[in-house]
């Protein structure tokens, strides 16, 4: 429905009377718009702050939660809690209040990305091709598993998974806004804290240990502070891809590799091409609505051919 700017500004603002507004355009804009555009916001900006974090924390620019499989893990994880917690709620309505598909989408995060930094970390430091490797299994079988529970999903569970493996942020609501921009602003005051050990983990890991600083414990600290990020954005919006790759490049063009510097750059930068992309995912074929996470893998894989093809012989 379009709906003009003076229009969408009458029903946000309170102060700016417009006694023509019809009721349904208030609640379009007030319970439709507003929080799909606040959830962009939270879910761009912590893709972009975990993304930041893991291509700092591996040293290298091809690392993102969706590359390395951590998004598949993670869907997976959800895709669980719908399939399995979705029948039984049915009986046991509590098992979906209590937040099982967040939680076990966290899990699948979680589980996912240890096992891509066991298989890609070695003692002579980390290797991309066996990260990216381990990424690309890991995605091959989560998509086989994600495969097998849409065959056993009944046809309600079928749909949430559809939208869940493809992105979308049609689903939200205050709730989840609220919850996303709890994450972001915990996320984002925690990485912040260690965005100087970020930046002494560049020089090397040798090098970081000299300066007195625990490089496992860190490692371990942000593997898993990642992984809730992700968990909470694929749990609250499905799996949206790219996000996390191509933003901490912007940011780094724009202000250097100082992470102090760069983790607010890239929350911020994060939420525009999230917002961006999700217009663009509603008015390209208007009234029909493309998912988000379609729009940002359509402009997020010519951008990581063109960084394959950059890195060629360093990898």
């Amino acid at each position: 429905m379009d709906i003009s700017f003076s229009q969408s500004l009458s029903a946000l603002l309170p102060g700016i009377q417009n006694s023509d507004l019809p009721a349904h355009v208030n609640m379009i804009v007030q319970q439709v718009r507003l929080p799909r555009t606040l959830l962009a916001i939270a879910i761009g900006g912590i893709l972009a702050i975990c993304g930041t974090v893991m291509q700092g924390l591996f040293r290298n620019p091809l690392a993102d939660p969706g590359i390395i499989g951590v998004s598949a893990g993670a869907a997976l994880g959800a895709a669980l809690a719908i399939v399995v917690f979705g029948s039984l709620a049915q009986t046991y309505p509590a098992l979906l209040m209590f937040g099982t598909v967040p939680v076990f989408s966290f899990l699948g995060g979680a589980i996912t990305t240890l096992m891509v930094y066991q298989l890609g970390t070695s003692p002579t430091g980390t290797s991309v091709t066996m990260m990216l490797l381990a990424g690309v299994a890991i995605g091959a079988l989560s998509g086989a598993m994600l495969g097998l529970l849409n065959y056993y999903a009944d046809d309600q569970a079928l749909r949430d998974l559809s939208l869940w493996t493809m992105g979308s942020l049609a689903g939200a609501n205050f709730s989840g806004v609220m919850f996303g921009f709890v994450v972001l602003v915990i996320l984002g005051v925690l990485f912040y804290r260690d965005a100087a050990n970020l930046n002494a983990l560049l020089l090397g890991e040798a090098e970081a240990s000299h300066l007195g600083i625990d490089v496992q414990k860190l490692k371990r600290r942000l593997i898993l502070l990642t992984a809730a990020g992700v968990g909470v954005t694929v749990s609250l919006a499905g799996m949206i891809g790219f996000i996390g790759l191509i933003v901490p490049h912007l940011g780094r063009m724009i202000a250097g590799p100082n992470h102090k510097v760069l983790i607010p750059l890239a929350t911020v930068l994060g939420a525009l091409l999230l917002l961006i992309s999700d217009m663009l995912s509603r008015v390209l074929v208007a009234p029909l609505e493309i998912p988000v996470g379609i729009i940002t893998a359509v402009l997020g894989a010519p951008f990581f051919l063109w960084l394959l093809l950059s890195q060629k012989g360093r990898i």
